[in-house]
């Protein structure tokens, strides 16, 4: 039963950890790339962007398991050769601005709920993420599956919640029935971002074995890392459009809700998730520089130059958090997507293809 659960469950648990962060996590992300443009929209980039996620996540696991590259270094080099430091430039662009989007809600949580200082959230969460790296892989893969499960039963709870405390008549006077095509580019653009994250969690495809399962897994993965925010974006129906003006959508729909006890306890396990994104993010980044270490001296970073890594890129994140969640969101996220689909997806389902198909290929 163990090794079912982490061949078929535990990379979409943990990509699911890396994508929820502080734009998914508080509703922000969600309004930015699906919400604006109508609920019906918005929930056909949804299952757009689901549909996508999948298909890139079971080749990037199908290929990973084929030629055991289990760090995204290793994994580009598969796809780009020598010029794989490109996906490089980009993920560190990315991981910089996901550290910088959940340190920004981390600090308007704690000032909104308990008002402390915004740096008190983010100092929290950068003790935190350090003190995960530095007890390795292992901590860090179980931590973030155990608080998947949490986090998915949290979301069930608010949303059988907000079902029940809204009007029938809310949900057939605000959900917009009106489909434009600009649905297409956010569940686009969502997809091709959020699919950044699939070679940083490549560590916690070991477990699988066959082209088969991978496929499997990828996307079984898909719908893990998905459904809350299906079920986030149709909880919002009943506040549609104001929502889209909130900084934290889910925190205002809590506030609206009055169940105090519900949104103490979202609001700690949203905390957990801004640092088990932040954990899982740069875990993957982690790998690959164990990986280029030990090629050149034989073993890994030790612990401790694990937790300067960790900290040097949250230090980093907390100068771009000063710009807000909103603006970082609107701004970094989309320019991001279009440079991924150039250096990720579009080897992936050429070069990447092509080497699954060659069997006297090896890298």
């Amino acid at each position: 039963m163990l090794r079912i659960l982490k061949i078929y469950l535990l990379p979409g648990a943990i990509l699911q950890s890396v994508m929820i962060g502080g734009g998914y996590g508080t509703g922000r992300e969600l309004v930015e790339f699906f919400t604006r443009y109508g609920m019906a929209g918005g929930l056909l980039g949804q299952l757009l962007a689901t549909l996508l996620i999948a298909a890139i996540f079971a080749a990037t696991l199908a290929l990973s398991t084929r030629f055991g590259a289990y760090d995204y270094r290793s994994f580009f080099k598969l796809l780009l050769g020598r010029s794989w430091f490109l996906f490089e430039i980009l993920l560190i662009a990315m991981i910089v601005l996901v550290l910088a989007i959940i340190g920004s809600a981390a600090g308007g949580i704690m000032e909104d709920s308990f008002g402390l200082p915004a740096s008190a959230g983010a100092l929290v969460m950068l003790v935190a993420v350090v003190i995960l790296t530095f007890f390795g892989r292992d901590w860090i893969t179980r931590i973030l599956a155990s608080w998947s499960i949490l986090l998915y039963a949290v979301f069930i709870t608010y949303f059988v919640a907000v079902l029940l405390n809204l009007e029938s008549t809310v949900w057939t006077d605000n959900f917009d029935w009106q489909i434009s095509t600009d649905w297409m580019v956010g569940g686009l653009q969502y997809a091709l971002y959020n699919a950044s994250g699939i070679p940083i969690v490549l560590y916690a495809a070991r477990a699988i074995e066959t082209q088969g399962q991978a496929v499997a897994s990828g996307v079984i993965g898909a719908f893990i890392a998905m459904i809350p925010g299906i079920l986030f974006h149709l909880s919002f129906t009943g506040a549609y459009p104001d929502i889209l003006n909130e900084a934290l959508p889910v925190y205002a729909m809590f506030d609206s809700l009055a169940m105090p006890v519900l949104q103490a306890f979202y609001l700690l396990v949203l905390f957990g998730t801004f640092i088990e994104t932040g954990a899982g993010d740069i875990q993957g980044l982690i790998e690959r520089l164990d990986g280029w270490w030990s090629e050149r001296h034989g073993h890994p970073l030790g612990r401790p130059q694990h937790a300067m890594v960790a900290a040097g890129a949250l230090i980093v994140a907390s100068v771009l958090a000063n710009f807000g969640i909103v603006d970082l969101i609107a701004a970094g996220y989309g320019n991001l997507a279009w440079g991924f689909l150039l250096i990720y997806l579009i080897p992936l389902f050429t070069i990447g293809l092509y080497r699954l198909t060659r069997s006297e290929y090896s890298p």
